[in-house]
This record gives structure tokens, sequence and C-alpha cells, in this order.
């Protein structure tokens, strides 16, 4: 797989659109001169495509038009041709209805600029939550030399002395504020301390469980996933990108040469011991497929029963993401998981896991916990089955309240987000702690793109009294910086006539996450009758990509990519006239 004879470069094939004597041949070498480009400086080389997702209003890639830069230069010192590409910039927060929506635009359209461009390699950057998956999920489809460059993650918040993680304590001081335990004007001032730097999201969200993931597989420089955004060794880093492309170019490295199942099923065990996201469960899989590697929810869970939470980080944990670098970072971290991992998989180095993990060390034992001392009790993941997910859900068990592990209590449902913000804090809801909350139509066809709403809000009157967690289930997602006892992803979601949408207020609906088990506590025989009169709802879109994502997109436990972009086959290379 690593051995193969380095190519020449009448082989790459960025010369079918350059090196042709014919008239369209001409034409390219000539529109690359308009460029200002001097003959020599393009001709004869390996083109580098960097893929820059960077955009104006996504802060989390605020810094990667700079690190754009220092790709270009180490290519161009390494011998090869660097071209830039903009692609759809996914900034969470800012987009909506949700970026989950886009995810899929990305994957597309990084597949396409790929194939129609004389492109021989790429770099990708990215980083915010579906930015790595996006373009993974493009590049792996296309199968060229690529290499992921992480954006890295944002500096340590810091306000009255408490440390302040992104999006965990957003929701943790809106209850507070809330309830009436801090003020207005305690609340803009948080505005300004939380996000004190470009980069990703501090805690372990999406992006660093993400790029974590991915750098566990072989997809990114060793270790690059750790390193903060705003810590010159990203610069570096990003530059030794440039350098590294050149080569597995010359090497036909490309994304099917290494990734196995060893390489997703490490990703895996990266991914429980980072005490990461419930949505890296869906863009896993989605990459998997990419892959045509065979890889399951129930894959997960059984990892998730094996490998304990070690990193100590937000929600989950005490510490943030810098405090995991300066610990030892990802290499430390799969250090203590040594004896679990495939170590003879490979990745983009050449070198095996093993190999570049042998000299790692942990400087904080606190932060990067050893086996026989986990953060927590509950593991990343917990895969529920039952009457109501009969096609699973997922739970993030270590965030949730232990308290609420073995439940049963009584429905309370909404039919859609509108209703749950029309009615949720309006004093006469007829609900306890005890209740359970259930919000539907909201997953990948109902809402449409699965927006991050399972972190259900707690009604107000229930906050005056000190609650700060109930059991919420939902056919939605989370945000990975969320917290609280949240069953996620039901499958098959409601709107396509899952067990979701036949929940009335009322039904008591019973939770054992140590069983793994999920269920709607009424008659098959009432269940039957309440399906006979259940209508699917229509389509609340029906132009645009919006259509089309609603037509094609999968169900939660299949990755929600598009069933058209999930076959496995691969496109022809564009036809040069």
């Amino acid at each position: 797989m690593m051995n193969k004879d380095r190519r020449t470069i009448d082989q790459l094939r960025s010369q079918r659109w350059y090196s042709s004597p014919d008239m369209r041949g001409f034409a390219h070498r000539q529109r690359t001169q308009q460029m200002g480009l001097r003959r020599e400086e393009f001709m004869g080389k390996p083109v580098v495509g960097i893929l820059n997702t960077w955009s104006d209003l996504s802060p989390c890639h605020a810094h990667l038009r700079d690190r754009a830069d220092a790709v270009k230069r180490a290519v161009w010192a390494a011998g090869g041709f660097p071209v830039e590409l903009p692609a759809m910039s996914l900034g969470e927060v800012m987009v909506k209805p949700t970026t989950m929506l886009y995810r899929n635009f990305l994957a597309m359209e990084a597949e396409e600029l790929l194939r129609s461009h004389p492109l021989d390699g790429v770099v990708l950057l990215g980083g915010c939550d579906k930015t790595t998956p996006g373009l993974l999920m493009g590049a792996i489809s296309m199968d060229i030399p690529a290499i992921f460059c992480p954006a890295g993650p944002m500096l340590n918040g810091k306000w009255k002395g408490k440390t302040l993680g992104a999006g965990t304590h957003t929701r943790k001081y809106w209850d507070e504020l809330r309830s009436g335990n801090i003020t207005q004007d305690e609340w803009v001032d948080l505005e300004s301390r939380m996000t004190r730097s470009n980069g990703t999201c501090n805690t372990m969200g999406t992006a660093s469980t993400m790029t974590s993931i991915v750098d566990a597989m072989g997809l990114t420089l060793p270790g690059a996933s750790s390193i903060p955004a705003a810590d010159s060794g990203h610069t570096r880093m990003a530059s030794e990108c440039g350098s590294r492309i050149v080569e597995m170019i010359w090497e036909d490295l490309k994304p099917s040469d290494f990734l196995t199942r060893e390489s997703f099923l490490n990703g895996a065990r990266c991914y429980m011991a980072m005490g990461g996201s419930t949505n890296a469960a869906v863009h896993l899989i989605a990459l998997a497929r990419r892959a045509n590697v065979t890889l399951t929810l129930d894959d997960l869970d059984a990892v998730a029963r094996q490998v304990p939470v070690l990193a100590n980080i937000f929600p989950s944990g005490e510490y943030l993401m810098e405090d995991f670098f300066y610990a030892g970072g990802l290499p430390a971290l799969l250090k203590r998981l040594e004896g679990q991992l495939a170590l003879e998989a490979r990745g983009i180095s050449g070198k095996a896991l093993g190999e570049w993990i042998a000299p790692a060390e942990c400087y904080d034992d606190d932060v990067i916990r050893p086996f026989d001392r986990p953060v927590t009790p509950g593991a990343a993941l917990a895969v529920l089955r039952g009457n109501l997910a009969p096609n699973g859900a997922v739970i993030k068990a270590s965030a949730a309240n232990p308290e609420l592990a073995r439940h049963r209590g009584r429905a309370v449902v909404f039919d859609n987000h509108a209703d749950l913000v029309a009615r949720i804090d309006d004093p006469a809801l007829d609900i306890t702690a005890d209740s359970v909350l259930v919000l539907r139509n909201a997953g990948p066809k109902g809402a449409p793109g699965m927006p991050e709403w399972g972190a259900l809000p707690i009604p107000k009157k229930l906050l005056a009294q000190g609650v700060r967690d109930m059991l919420r289930i939902s056919d939605a997602r989370m945000s990975g910086t969320h917290y609280g006892t949240c069953v996620l992803h039901v499958a098959p979601e409601s709107s396509v006539g899952g067990p979701l949408a036949l929940v009335r207020d009322g039904d008591e609906i019973e939770l054992d996450i140590e069983a793994r088990r999920l269920e709607l506590c009424v008659e098959p025989s009432e269940l039957e009758a309440r399906r006979e009169a259940w209508r699917a709802p229509s389509p609340r879109i029906d132009r645009g990509y919006t259509a089309i994502f609603q037509e094609h997109v999968t169900q939660a436990d299949q990755g929600c990519d598009f069933d058209i972009l999930q076959n496995g086959q691969r496109q022809d290379e564009p036809e040069i006239f």
C-alpha cells in the first residue's frame, strides 16, 4: 500500500489539461498565464488545490486565509503549483436553519471542485463542525491525494475567575439568566469573554470531536487537531501540509490506500475516549459509507462499552482544548489507548499509528486520565433501541444526569420547534420534573436538516424550582457543547412515520441507558390504531436545494448522506474537448 513507485509528471491528472499540444491545452496554458504566472511557474509541476472554507461570517475560520498562504509557500518550495479555491463556509451559529442542511452541499461541492479542475492533490482547510465531514466526504469520493488541515480550537475563556467554554456555558448561563441568578448586564458582559480568539469551539463539541477522529484515522498530520488556532505552531503545521501534499502526489497516496475498517474503528475509539459529540455518530457513518467501509451504530456502541471517557474536557469534564494541548494533546490520548488501537493502521504521514504515538507523553493526568480513572461513569455514547427507536437513537451518557439513567415519566409532546418555543414557558403547561419532553418533526426530512434542537429548554417554572435537567427525546441533534439527559437521532424520524409520530401527551416513556432501551409504554394494538390514523406531513419546501435534500437524505442511522452519493461508485474523469 505504501510502497508505490514514484510517479512521473506525465502520470499526473493535471497534465491532461496542461501538457496537451492541441488547442485545448493551449487555452489552459494561456489562461493560467493570463493571471500573471510565467509558464515556468506551473508547467511540469504537480498542481495542489487548497479548498478554503474561510468566510467573514465564519469566525472559527477567520485565520484560514493566512493558513492558505502558509500552505502555498510550502507547496512552491516543494516544487508544486498551488491554487486556492473557495468552498462553502459552514460557520456554526450564523448559518440558518442549520449547517447540517448544507453538509452534503459542501461534500458535493468539494467532490466536484476536485473533479472539474486540473488538481493532482488537495489540502482541505476547515474545522468548524460540518466542514470536516463535508470536505472529507467529497475528497474520499474523489479519491486523489488529500490532507485535512484542521482550523484548531480557540483559546480558553475566563469570566470572574471561572473557566468558560464556548457553547457549554452559553447554555448554562442562559438558564441562570432565565431563573434570575445573573443580571442582564452580566449576560452582556459574558458575550465578549467566552470566545477570545479565532478557532473552533474550545469545548469537546463537534468541531474538536471530528478533527480528533480524522487525526486518529490518519487524515491529518499526526497530532494536528490539538494545536490551538492562535499558536504559531498552527501556521507551521499548515506549511507542513503544503510540503507533505506534494510528496503524496508523487507517491500517489490516496484515501483509498489507507482508509480501512480498522482506521474507522480507531477513529471511533478516539471519539469515545474524547467524550465526543453525538453528532459524530452521524458523520462517522457517512464518511465510512463514502469509503465503502461497513460501520454501524452497533459498532459505535460496542466501542463505547470498551473505551471510557479519558479527556477531561467540557461538557463531560472540567477543562478546555487549550489545556488538552498542553497536557500532550491527541498523541498522549492515543498513547493511553495503545492497547485498544489497531497500531498497524497508516495514514497520510506514511507511518503506522503505533510508530507516531510511540514517543508521546502525558503531562497532566487530570486532563488526560489513565484508564483506571475515567472522567465519568457513563460512556460518551450509548445507542438505544426499543419500540420508540427501532433503528436506534443515541444519548451522550457521559453528559447526562446519572439520576435519570433509568427513568419513566409522562410525555409532554411538541409537534415542532415553533410549538416548543410558543409553549415551553407557559405557566399553564402541565409538566413536572419527572415528565419527558418530546420534540418531533425535527429530523433530517422533517425539519428539514435535523437542526441542533435536541437540548430542549427546561420550562421556566421548573428552572425556578431548581430543576436543571430532564429526560428529553427528539429526532433532532444536539450541539456537542451541550449537556443533559437528551435522547437524540431517533430513527426512523417522525415525519416518515417513525414511532415518535405516534406519541401523545400523557403516554409513559421508559429509558434505561445501561440496558440500551427506549420504550413507549403503550399497548401494541393502540399504537397500530394510531398508525392507521397517521398521515404524513407535506414537504415543507418544494424548490431548490432544500427540496433535493428532503428527497434524497437518508436517516440518522445511515449517516444523513444523500442516497445517490452512498453507492460507492466513482465518477469518471471529465472529458476535455
